[in-house]
């Protein structure tokens, strides 16, 4: 656009009717940000929070089963299961962040009895490094009793993928609690049934820190069709200004055709010989 092209359309900015025309487009633009910004509200009221009662503690019958994937509906609940656990099967499993701080998981065999029978992983706590989580876990498998039933309290989560140490590292360090690695090193359990599931247990045992297991985050499902609604209600009240830009300019281009024509038509004029 030219210089004189701008001039002109400043000059037509500021007639009366333009004027009133702004602040009718003014006013249409507010109105629709005005609605955009409702809609934008009713997203978010209408929020939904996709909530799962993990708080609530259960008994662990019929939060899972034994073969049977973790469900994402019971992932992270706090169950109450029973049964004994088994000696000799009480290993470490490396690289646990405990609040931020790498160590050792203590990880024994239950074999649950108060649902339909199967082994089940229990993180039993934390340590910070190898030394003092191997001597919690030699205390704790060598005062296992077989026969006697206990009841652990703690967070039920899924199974985890198998992780292979590395070349120069020991064959045997496991990384995760992998149920499918842990029926491998576990004494005798040949086609038994197994949990695809492990409980962290609220409270450690002797020479132990409680491992940090907070509740999963709750997701929050927006309405995106009103969402979809107030970006809608800003384009038009965008468009409501553009709108009235536009018809300025045509109002200014008409102006210079007509004058114009008005020149062409006053050079074609006969001139009197008188």
């Amino acid at each position: 656009m030219s210089t004189e092209s701008r001039r002109a359309t400043l000059r037509m900015m500021v007639r009366p009717r333009w004027v009133l025309a702004l602040v009718a487009a003014l006013g249409t633009a507010a109105a629709f940000a005005v609605l955009g910004q409702w809609q934008l509200e009713r997203a978010v009221e209408q929020a939904e929070v996709v909530e799962h009662p993990t708080e609530e503690l259960r008994a662990f019958a019929g939060v899972a089963e034994p073969g049977a994937p973790t469900a994402q509906a019971v992932t992270g609940q706090k169950v109450e299961v029973a049964g004994a656990f088994v000696p000799g099967d009480t290993v470490l499993v490396a690289d646990r962040r405990n609040d931020g701080t790498s160590g050792y998981w203590v990880v024994a065999h239950l074999e649950v009895a108060d649902a339909p029978e199967g082994g089940l992983p229990v993180a039993l706590g934390w340590a910070p490094d190898a030394q003092v989580a191997q001597a919690a876990a030699d205390r704790f498998d060598a005062a296992i009793d077989p026969e006697e039933r206990v009841a652990i309290v703690g967070r039920f989560l899924p199974s985890e993928a198998p992780v292979a140490p590395a070349d120069d590292e020991d064959p045997f360090l496991m990384r995760s609690v992998a149920v499918a690695q842990l029926v491998n090193v576990w004494a005798d359990y040949d086609d038994r049934p197994v949990y695809f599931g492990y409980v962290t247990a609220a409270e450690p045992v002797e020479g132990l820190e409680v491992i940090y297991s907070p509740p999963p985050q709750q997701n929050t499902e927006l309405n995106w069709l009103n969402i979809f609604y107030a970006v809608e209600w800003v384009v038009f009240a965008g468009f409501a200004i553009y709108l009235w830009y536009r018809l300025v300019r045509d109002a200014v281009e008409r102006e210079r055709e007509e004058a114009a024509e008005a020149e062409a038509a006053a050079g074609r004029a006969p001139v009197d010989a008188g």
